[in-house]
């Protein structure tokens, strides 16, 4: 989301939060910001560190419902070299980063209960010990904490510690969403018309009656977040100078339904408080995650999705449900026989993507539902940001196919996951690069030295960056490695926090084209960035019988690509929300054509291998030929 502090906001309740904002700022005590999701937490707490003695001081911002239980307490504290597998160096922590700042915690909400109890020693004691070192580094932060989590509740049902919520509570901002907001809603969507319209040099671009009354009436579920992304939308697929109401996509029904919804909704739980009905918070509790589980047929990513809380939590729920032992990871083939034979529903065969590239594509088309629907299989969907976010949950038997680049693959291996090689995509070395803002002092790779570069650990990128610091002769002690993963547009958090990121389509030509980073350099000559399709061979015995259907369907849809980019662009960009134009010099970057392994590309799989291995981020060596599957 752009900044929109500066604005001019008109409704009585921003203007009381200004000054709200302008009374808590000067002060050094921790706040707790609070507000459903989209309402811009992050903003308020940029502008308190705006308005405060650390404002020439770092403001960082990390989102603690991103953070993986294995990593967090690195993350946030830090980590001395060899404290872990794969610590080849020492790695400050966030606190650390941000010392003398502010630093955000966004969701704290979604910490586990260990590192609660973590952070509540680092607020009191005012330091922080780095995960393998019994030595306190005293630290000068200011922590702003924000959640669209209700804590009150979380305490009540033992998921937040109640003494770290007091520690956090000492002032605090409740945000309000944006349809109790009235007044600001106009002011919002001209401001974030002006920017994106000069930003696609359209400047003549102005709404229509018809869409002014569209924005007053819409109820804003996804607030001043949904209000940016629909405008946003909206100037992306413009023709003339005109926005209209169908240009906005948004649903004209959506506001009254929600609203007599919301009405009734009220009632419903003013009277069973009335009533004094017994254990009502966790009754309709468990209600909610029951059967939003249900409903989307058992997909965890999109059952939190429905419900507006992460995965990680409403996986703490259905575990506590008991609702998710069937879906564990099934460690015996014999064990995986009898679960199948206990289950009499149609095989659900669930796929993650990345809304990119051949399954993208096949996704929006709904092909391979078609097909496999008079076979008695449901197709389940579920989106993940990268690779090897998309690994991890195929080896925790969330998903049971999808597609990565090289890297995660390596690293799943390694840690003794059971997957497999299934087909794979020709190479696409100009797909990944090193980018950096317009501005930015570094121009050759020999300007890397002790900057601060943004990377998903495990990834295609990851491996290029290896590749590029070895042509100058840069080790990874040189540098601070920030892992995380790949987005665009970057916040002004973003920017703060890292020199230099790595990128990868269609990311990558996203940026290109918005001109706002440039490239330092690509995989030419470094990288190949083949893509991979894998699976698991529990997953292989009980889907042999489609599995030869499912790759034909991938090179159906890799030809389509090949040979009609624009229209698969068109297709993605509804999907993304990112220009055609730049989807199109993305899908243009590689041969999308779907193959069974070889013996050439597993060789090249184990020359990437061997080189994670020779540098220490590798647990143990690997023989890549024994992931292979087998279509005899």
């Amino acid at each position: 989301m752009i900044k929109y502090d500066y604005v001019a906001l008109n409704d009585p309740v921003s203007q009381q939060l200004q000054q709200d904002i302008m009374r808590i700022a000067p002060s050094e005590a921790t706040t707790l910001i609070t507000g459903e999701t989209g309402t811009g937490k992050e903003v308020i707490a940029r502008a308190i560190h705006q308005h405060s003695r650390r404002s020439n001081k770092p403001f960082l911002a990390v989102n603690c419902g991103a953070l993986t239980e294995s990593l967090a307490e690195s993350e946030l504290f830090g980590h001395e070299k060899g404290a872990f597998t794969g610590a080849t160096d020492s790695h400050q922590g966030w606190f650390e980063a941000a010392n003398g700042g502010t630093l955000l915690l966004d969701e704290v909400g979604e910490l586990s209960r260990h590192l609660q109890v973590k952070l509540l020693r680092v607020l009191q004691q005012r330091e922080v010990i780095r995960v393998g070192s019994h030595r306190a580094i005293p630290i000068d932060v200011r922590v702003i904490a924000a959640t669209h989590v209700e804590l009150t509740q979380a305490i009540h049902a033992r998921r937040f510690r109640e003494d770290l919520y007091y520690r956090l509570n000492v002032t605090a901002i409740n945000l309000q969403p944006l349809r109790n907001r009235q007044q600001d809603i106009l002011v919002l969507a001209h401001h974030f018309l002006t920017h994106y319209a000069n930003e696609r040099k359209k400047p003549e671009l102005r709404f229509t009656p018809e869409a002014l009354d569209t924005l007053t009436t819409y109820s804003w579920p996804g607030n001043i977040r949904e209000l940016d992304n629909a405008i946003h939308r909206a100037v992306l697929h413009s023709q003339g100078t005109a926005i209209t109401p169908e240009l906005l996509s948004l649903n004209s029904l959506t506001s009254s339904h929600e609203i007599k919804a919301s009405s009734e909704l009220t009632t419903f739980i003013h009277e069973q408080l009335r009533r004094g009905e017994p254990q009502l918070y966790q009754r309709t509790l468990e209600a909610l995650i029951s059967r939003a589980f249900e409903l989307t047929g058992q997909n965890q990513s999109q059952a939190a999705a429905m419900l507006g809380i992460s995965r990680h939590t409403l996986r703490t729920q259905l575990s506590h449900l008991g609702l998710i032992k069937s879906r564990k990871k099934i460690s015996t083939p014999g064990d995986f026989e009898v679960e199948r034979h206990k289950d009499h529903r149609e095989r659900e065969l669930r796929i993650g993507y990345q809304k990119f590239g051949n399954l993208g594509v096949l996704k929006a088309q709904r092909y391979l539902e078609q097909q496999f629907q008079p076979l008695g299989i449901n197709v389940l969907w579920s989106e993940y940001p990268a690779g090897p976010q998309l690994l991890q949950a195929l080896s925790q038997g969330e998903i049971d196919f999808g597609t990565t680049g090289e890297v995660p693959p390596i690293f799943g291996q390694s840690s003794n996951h059971q997957l497999r090689y299934i087909a794979w995509e020709p190479a696409a070395p100009s797909s990944v690069a090193l980018m950096v803002p317009q501005d930015s002092s570094i121009r050759t790779l020999d300007d890397l030295r002790g900057k601060r570069i943004a990377v998903n650990k495990g990834s295609n990128v990851h491996y290029l960056l290896l590749q590029l610091l070895d042509e100058v002769g840069i080790s990874l002690t040189d540098i601070r490695l920030i892992y995380t993963p790949a987005k665009y547009p970057l916040t002004q958090s973003d920017a703060l926090s890292a020199d230099a990121w790595m990128m990868w389509d269609p990311l990558l030509s996203h940026a290109e084209l918005d001109g706002q980073l440039r490239r330092i350099e690509n995989g030419e000559g470094r990288v190949n960035n083949h893509q991979f399709y894998l699976s698991n061979q529990n997953v292989i015995d009980e889907f042999a019988d489609i599995f030869p259907a499912l790759i034909d369907a991938l090179r159906v849809t890799g030809e389509y690509i090949d040979t009609h980019r624009y229209h698969a662009a068109q297709l993605l960009s509804k999907e993304l929300a990112i220009n055609s134009t730049a989807l199109e010099a993305a899908l243009s970057r590689r041969s999308h054509q779907t193959q069974l392994m070889n013996s050439r590309i597993l060789r090249e799989q184990q020359i990437i291998a061997d080189r994670f291995y020779a540098l220490g981020l590798l647990p143990r060596p690997i023989n890549v030929r024994q992931a292979v599957w087998s279509s005899d």
